[in-house]
């Protein structure tokens, strides 16, 4: 890509962020949108402008400016104030970077009398990248110490950061405020039941043996598919027949419906869905939430107890000397669990785990073969090549310009647009809860999307416009490789503008949620539950997230020192995701669970993978420019491996377990353990009835007669 065509893409992408910013402050003030620029808000019962001072066009940039850290918590969650720290941090990393490197290098490598100077096939941002630089040069030294310094600034601000998650989760876990998590645990792989013995009476007595008056109550898991099934059916008719009401009250015309998809009986709706409701799913509903209590009880339970510190020394306590028995880990929300998930048994979990691991590396490494052909044959010289046909067309200098700026770029995107609901598909096979399966799928994005994006792509694209030379002779392959480098700056340069000026743009201005919300309002929605769900905005969604800004912190990492320019357009990615997700976070997002910064180990382990994959590319392309020194740069990868193993094991074990220490303050008010129990229960079996004699009740009695463990 020539400058023209790299400035054209710049020029228009700003453009286009402008436009959606001035459509976002026109229509965020419109009354009828609230519900999509201000549904956080709303959900709390509050006003969309209430507590703000000024409505002017651009009060939302300070309104995110001046937020602290505790409205953030208050008003989104522990884990969207995390993900802010990893937006900061990162860009910390890349300010204090960029304030030494670009006044440096810049300077050294546009002075240098290096190759870019003598070759036409470079372009005019490559004259001024590490590319331009001569081998042998003794500039090299200061791309070696610029090395070091975006090393040591990133492990520093990811020190500094780790030690004010590690905070930020003690203290929300410490709060006096009753969460039922902190007194429930999950046990798995229980053995088969003593003969003469309910499953109830087998946890019961096991738990209240070793746990004396510190146990509560226990719930065991149960098969809830069927049950499940119907309690849904009831749902979608009780939403059919207030629908069907809506719609009487508002034409005075009673709806009429057929009993099958297409064909059928043409009944009145409203005594239809009557009937389907009091007659038939409701006995059905009970009789089967009866069997399923009784009869379907599975290997695993939540056990409750009467203080949460009993119950966090429970999760980290050894119940069985078999480790396949009596698996205890901390109880998760009880809006994330998975419960079909709760029944797998130990070695099936590792199965699945493994059988999963396969699956999706088989699914990165044949993802590369369309990626690759995709990344070459959206060149301009490849796609002339192809489509000799084309040539008159792509040749105009209107249509060639816009095509090298945007063709490649668009069509990787959209080419990964499915991977992540493939990934989370999977995921959702091997967890007990939600933010699990997000943490889980984040992660296998992540790799995918360094492998097939940023490695692939690199890697193919020169391959495919060189492959004539490297049939001739392999060994070219290294040094073509490293050549390819600086040329492919601009890729990734104009892929990150893309990104954080279209992509926050659209996030911004939520035009899309809008349409469908309007569209939905107008031809859909008739009654007020229909409406809110058309509106309702979820969560951030760290599962793509995370991992898209993890691929743009190591685009800029790596090439950072080799073509510095990028560094700007990485503090403009992540300083407006700042601002904007903060808008978002404080009006529009609605957490779906919290894991109180969970995901954070994760994030800080990825930042140091990009880091390493930085280090090892300095490495690669010093000893591609015979430079002598280059060795020197051999220590930096060891040392943020080292820094990676201490990390671990100062932090990491107190978000895998919830410390002691952390747990012990004094909670607000006595907690009702009755409500903490009843918020355990799945739906579809909230409306059974429960006694003292029924398997979800207290069923000590085994244990009070005989006194023994079995």
């Amino acid at each position: 890509m020539d400058l023209s065509s790299f400035l054209a893409s710049l020029t228009t992408s700003f453009l286009v962020f402008v436009i959606l910013v001035l459509v976002f402050t026109w229509l965020s003030r419109k009354p009828g949108n609230s519900v999509i620029y201000y549904p956080n808000r709303i959900v709390k019962g509050l006003k969309p402008y209430e507590g703000v001072r000024t409505r002017s066009p651009f009060a939302w940039i300070k309104e995110s400016i001046t937020s602290t850290e505790d409205d953030i918590i208050s008003i989104s969650g522990v884990d969207t104030a995390v993900y802010f720290v990893f937006l900061s941090t990162v860009l910390g990393i890349l300010v204090s970077s960029g304030t030494l490197l670009l006044p440096s290098l810049l300077p050294i490598a546009g002075t240098a009398k290096g190759d870019a100077k003598n070759n036409s096939n470079f372009t005019s941002l490559e004259r001024i990248s590490m590319a331009n630089v001569e081998e042998k040069s003794p500039r090299l030294w200061a791309f070696l110490l610029a090395t070091y310094v975006v090393s040591f600034s990133t492990l520093y601000m990811l020190w500094k950061a780790y030690i004010h998650v590690s905070e930020l989760r003690s203290t929300a876990l410490s709060a006096p405020d009753m969460k039922p998590e902190q007194y429930a645990i999950l046990v798995r792989d229980i053995p088969a039941v003593p003969e003469g013995q309910t499953r109830k009476e087998q946890v019961d007595s096991y738990f209240s043996l070793l746990h004396g008056d510190t146990f509560y109550r226990s719930m065991v898991v149960t098969d809830n598919i069927e049950v499940n099934k119907i309690w849904e059916d009831l749902e979608n008719y009780r939403k059919k027949l207030a629908r069907a009401e809506a719609i009487l009250e508002a034409s005075k015309t009673r709806p009429m419906n057929k009993t099958g998809f297409l064909s059928g009986e043409k009944v009145d709706t409203i005594n239809y869905c009557k009937e389907m409701i009091d007659d038939e799913l409701v006995p059905k509903l009970e009789i089967e939430q009866e069997n399923t209590i009784r009869e379907k009880q599975q290997s695993s339970a939540l056990i409750f107890f009467t203080n949460r510190i009993a119950a966090t020394s429970a999760a980290q306590t050894i119940h069985a000397k078999k480790v396949d028995t009596w698996t205890v880990v901390e109880a998760p929300e009880p809006r994330q669990i998975i419960w079909r998930n709760l029944k797998m048994k130990f070695y099936q979990r590792k199965l699945k785990k493994d059988i999963v691991f396969v699956i999706v590396a088989l699914t990165i490494f044949f993802y590369m073969i369309p990626i690759a052909f995709i990344s070459a044959f959206t060149t301009m010289k490849n796609l002339k090549k192809l489509l000799p046909f084309m040539k008159p067309v792509v040749d105009q200098p209107q249509v060639k310009t816009v095509l090298e700026a945007y063709l490649p770029q668009i069509t990787l995107i959209v080419f990964l647009a499915l991977i992540p609901k493939i990934l989370m598909f999977l995921s959702k096979t091997e967890g007990p809860s939600i933010s699990y399966v997000v943490r889980a799928s984040s992660g296998k994005y992540f790799y995918f999307i360094i492998l097939n994006v940023f490695i692939g792509v690199t890697i193919s694209g020169t391959l495919f416009k060189t492959i004539k030379e490297v049939q001739h002779d392999t060994n070219q392959i290294w040094g073509l490789l490293g050549k390819s480098l600086p040329q492919n700056a601009t890729f990734f340069l104009t892929l990150v503008a893309l990104k954080f000026f279209i992509g926050y743009g659209l996030e911004l201005s939520r035009l899309v949620p809008l349409i469908i919300f309007h569209l939905k309002r107008k031809y859909f929605c008739k009654t007020d539950d229909e409406v809110r769900e058309a509106w309702a905005p979820g969560d951030i969604n760290y599962a793509t997230r995370v991992p898209n800004d993890l691929l743009i912190v190591t685009i800029v990492l790596c090439y950072s020192v080799i073509a510095p320019i990028i560094i700007p357009f990485g503090v403009a990615y992540f300083g407006v995701g700042w601002l904007v997700l903060r808008n978002q976070a404080l009006k529009v997002y609605v957490p779906s669970y919290e894991s109180y910064g969970r995901m954070w180990p994760h994030m800080h382990a990825r930042i140091l993978a990009a880091l390493i994959i930085y280090q090892v590319t300095m490495i690669g392309y010093f000893s591609i420019k015979k430079f002598l020194y280059s060795p020197f740069a051999i220590p930096l990868p060891i040392f943020s491996i080292v820094f990676a193993l201490m990390c671990r094991r100062k932090f990491y074990n107190s978000f895998l377990y919830t410390p002691l220490e952390v747990v012990c303050a004094k909670t607000k008010e006595t907690p009702n353990l009755e409500t903490i129990y009843n918020a355990y229960i799945p739906p579809c079996l909230s409306s059974y009835k429960f006694d003292e004699t029924q398997e979800f009740g207290h069923a000590l009695s085994a244990f009070r007669e005989t006194g023994s463990l079995v």
